[in-house]
């Protein structure tokens, strides 16, 4: 087993050098591909296809070769593996996507790792910060490229969003207040189906209201704003139960649905977070203002899954007595996709593209992602020990 790694590695590397030196495309293999629902179908296939020049997906592979059929006909995707080992052994694969729930997240990561392959893993990127670490660390060791997809850094409005905080828009930055829901399967009471969404119920799967909207969030605000190094935090779990709507069957929550975090930025500038369970009633799901010397701006959106909706700007600056609408240039949107969700993972394979065959360092790494995992275990611990926790 340790030869046969060792080898298809080896013809992994070859091949991707070749990539690089002819300009050919980066052949994907994706694990975990649902169509009309999962996140692979919805975004990461779409996105792939707009960037032709750079990708090609070769294969699907899921938990059994009749579901990679049925997905690979009906996505229009030439072949079905037969399991994902198969998917990471294969010469022809040279980035494994990593697209399902997030509690296999580490196995199928590290064995793509040790196969050669380079990895595009699904935010968060593993259940916990020891896992994410230990990825960060194998990637390293192996010399290959591991990619989170914390894909609401490259939204056009969160890049212009950063532009305007760099060209002095608010001054000095004094405080940032963010007010968000989580969505209906976070912390709102219902499910839409028990198979597919009752494991975000329970905390110690990984994948809960802090750890998707929350880290994703996070993610994009570290980039406008700079670090987060000290917090405290209150969590709660108020609805202890949630209904499947597809068996009517009540399930026991063991996750948070509000999340209140307050916080210090590496600028010395306060930071004040609360998520809440559940959709927005209006529509009107994220609250996110900028306030500064010179000037204040606010984010809006859907939803507090700033990484797939549709973000607007208003602003006010001086003498201002109203907010103004922001208008993003429409240099940061020509080219992608229209729909926020393939586009946001566009443009974060685009970022890899330029990675593989320029030795840059733009798409968001594995250690970007042990960051922002950081930081979620310092709330988890100033939620459970009642104190401040200093991050360093």
């Amino acid at each position: 087993m340790e030869r046969a790694h060792v080898l298809s590695g080896t013809s992994s590397f070859i091949a991707w050098k070749v990539n690089i030196m002819t300009g050919q495309p980066f052949k994907i293999g994706i694990v975990g591909v649902q169509p009309g629902r999962s996140w692979a179908a919805r975004a990461h296939i779409p996105a792939l296809r707009t960037l032709a020049d750079s990708f090609e997906i070769v294969g699907i592979a899921n938990t059994s070769k009749a579901s990679a059929q049925a997905a690979a006909a009906e996505m229009g995707v030439s072949k079905a593996f037969a399991g994902v080992a198969e998917l990471i052994t294969s010469p022809e694969v040279d980035i494994v996507t990593v697209a399902v729930k997030v509690p296999p997240h580490f196995e199928i990561v590290k064995a793509a790792i040790e196969a050669g392959k380079h990895v595009y893993c699904e935010w968060p990127l593993g259940n916990g910060l020891a896992e994410a670490r230990e990825m960060a660390a194998l990637v390293k060791a192996r010399g290959v490229l591991g990619v989170v997809g914390t894909q609401a850094r490259f939204a056009p409005e969160i890049e212009y969003l950063r532009h305007l905080i760099l060209d002095g828009f608010v001054g000095e930055v004094l405080s940032t207040t963010l007010v968000a829901r989580g969505g209906t399967a976070l912390g709102g009471g219902t499910i839409p189906d028990a198979k597919t969404y009752g494991y975000l119920l329970d905390r110690a799967n990984g994948a809960t209201m802090l750890t998707i909207p929350v880290g994703h969030t996070l993610a994009a605000l570290r980039d406008v704003l700079g670090e987060v190094v000290e917090v405290s935090a209150i969590t709660a779990t108020r609805r202890p139960t949630a209904t499947a709507n597809d068996t009517g069957e009540k399930l026991p929550v063991l996750a948070p649905d509000q999340v209140l975090v307050s916080g210090v930025l590496s600028s010395g500038a306060p930071i004040s977070i609360h998520y809440r369970g559940g959709a927005a009633r209006d529509g009107d799901g994220l609250f996110w203002e900028i306030h500064g010397t010179e000037g204040d701006i606010r984010v809006s959106g859907s939803s507090g899954h700033v990484q797939m909706v549709h973000l607007s700007l208003m602003g006010a600056r001086g003498g201002d007595t109203a907010f103004h609408a922001i208008d993003i240039p429409s240099s940061y949107r020509t080219g992608w996709p229209e729909d926020a969700e393939p586009g946001n993972v566009a443009r974060l394979y685009a970022k890899m593209a330029q990675d593989l065959r320029e030795g840059t360092h733009t798409a968001p790494s594995f250690e970007d992602a042990v960051a922002v995992h950081r930081v979620i275990d310092a709330i988890e611990r100033a939620a459970e020990g009642g104190h401040r926790v200093v991050l360093t």
